[in-house]
């Protein structure tokens, strides 16, 4: 007996019902980033100052140029010298898909 007469009891103790725990996963779109969108040249204009940076320039030039044209596989590469210094490497069409060929033009 407690105090002032009334009668402790222990606590009932309910049967546990059976429960299964869930977890829910939260979904979140990852932020949205722009787009990077690579910039495909049809040709790029050159001009040299001497004539030592003529073939590593050009080499660059068509090593760019050659990433392109595998893409599509329709065309080739034109290289060329429009005056001393001064070279022009596009995709022609004209040029057969994994050819490179050179035009001095001036």
């Amino acid at each position: 007996m407690g105090a002032a007469g009334r009668i402790d009891r222990a606590p009932r103790h309910e049967p546990q019902k059976d429960t299964h725990m869930t977890t829910a996963t939260l979904e979140r779109r990852p932020a949205e980033f722009p787009v990077v969108e690579t910039v495909e040249f049809r040709s790029i204009d050159l001009e040299f100052s001497t004539a030592d940076e003529v073939h590593e320039g050009l080499d660059n030039a068509v090593a760019t140029l050659i990433e392109t044209a595998a893409k599509d596989a329709a065309c080739g590469i034109l290289v060329t010298r429009l005056h001393p210094g001064r070279y022009t490497v596009a995709l022609d069409d004209s040029v057969p898909f994994g050819e490179t060929y050179e035009n001095i033009a001036a």
